[in-house]
């Protein structure tokens, strides 16, 4: 399993990405989710830009790939009638010539698109631009780059800061004070009752500080209880205080509303950095940190040095280590503490 923070910008920066448009992105982003047999553990759409969190299982053994009902089936769910009966159709014809290679090869070009982050990317970002060239009667491309990705650590404190990273983009770009306001993001789909928000939201409650998965008995009952249990975790309250996090779900309070504006200004937080110290979570997670978009690796530092020997040949032969503490964020005990693969010798916050 592997988890990739996936970022891509619209063209020249433009804001080009209205409602109806983020409703149609989110719209294609379930239903590749759903046919690559991947897990989108927190997004955030802007409207010249997006955030996705990616779970990206293993390929199944040859042995445990859909067979061609499965196959079949999998498609007309995702991509309707019209592609399954054609991919039914070519199947059944290639086996009844005896062209069993042909059927292997074009089930294999279905399987190519699943269980890979580049080639989900790719297809949701190109069904998107067909889709937005043909309504809005243009040409030419949509996004200005193929896209840019951080390779998370999985199970631990670096894929929930990441998770509540994505959701308070609204709150860093100062379109709302509060995440649930924002309706294109993971954290106000599942408050709104999304089946998959409210499942990936419940996957990062189960996940322990130090690694790991709680116990069974410590993660949340309920989905409202997970919920309280996020809001919690972006708002930087100890999970004790879960009645608190439900009150500001509830009332908004004016209270509360002041308290999330004084841990946002990012002057605040450079005069903190320039003085040598360290900022809190609740602080960090809504300032742009670039680590999170140009950090290539992000983890506990035996999985950023794992990450770094396998890939051992993308980097100059001079380096030796490739854990690097992440400069200016809260000094937790060493095993919560986040390392990234590239050191950033300047605007950490941006």
């Amino acid at each position: 399993m592997a988890y990739f923070h996936c970022v891509s910008r619209v063209v020249g920066r433009e804001y080009l990405l209205g409602p109806a448009e983020k409703e149609h992105f989110i719209k294609l982003m379930r239903i590749y989710e759903a046919l690559c047999g991947l897990r989108i553990a927190s997004y955030c759409l802007m409207s010249n830009h997006f955030h996705l969190l990616v779970e990206v299982p293993q390929r199944p053994s040859p042995d445990e790939l859909p067979n061609d009902e499965n196959l079949v089936g999998l498609v007309r769910k995702t991509l309707g009638k019209k592609s399954a009966n054609e991919l039914e159709w070519e199947l059944g014809h290639l086996k009844s010539i005896g062209n069993i290679k042909g059927a292997d090869a074009l089930r294999e070009r279905w399987f190519a698109r699943m269980w890979d982050i580049s080639s989900f990317m790719k297809t949701l970002k190109q069904r998107f631009t067909q889709w937005f060239n043909a309504r809005h009667k243009r040409k030419g491309t949509l996004w200005e780059d193929r896209f840019r990705s951080v390779l998370v650590q999985g199970e631990c404190h670096a894929l929930r800061a990441m998770a509540a990273y994505i959701d308070l983009n609204p709150v860093r770009a100062g379109i709302c004070e509060d995440p649930a306001d924002y309706r294109w993001c993971n954290y106000a789909e599942a408050l709104a009752g999304g089946q998959l928000a409210r499942q990936a939201v419940s996957f990062l409650n189960s996940l322990a500080p130090h690694g790991g998965l709680l116990p069974a008995n410590q993660r949340p009952r309920t989905h409202k209880e997970g919920l309280q249990r996020w809001r919690c975790w972006l708002f930087g309250l100890p999970e004790s205080e879960a009645g608190q996090a439900e009150q500001l779900d509830r009332e908004k309070t004016r209270a509360g509303s002041a308290t999330i504006r004084d841990r946002v200004p990012r002057k605040a937080a450079l005069d903190v950095l320039a003085k040598g110290g360290r900022l809190d979570r609740a602080t960090y997670l809504r300032c742009r940190i670039r680590y999170f978009t140009d950090g290539l690796v992000i983890g506990h530092r035996d999985f950023v040095e794992q990450a770094f020997a396998a890939c051992r040949d993308h980097f100059s032969q001079g380096r030796k280590k490739a854990a690097r503490p992440m400069r200016g964020l809260e000094l937790a005990p060493k095993p919560e503490r986040l390392y990234a693969a590239r050191q950033l010798q300047k605007d950490v916050i941006t």
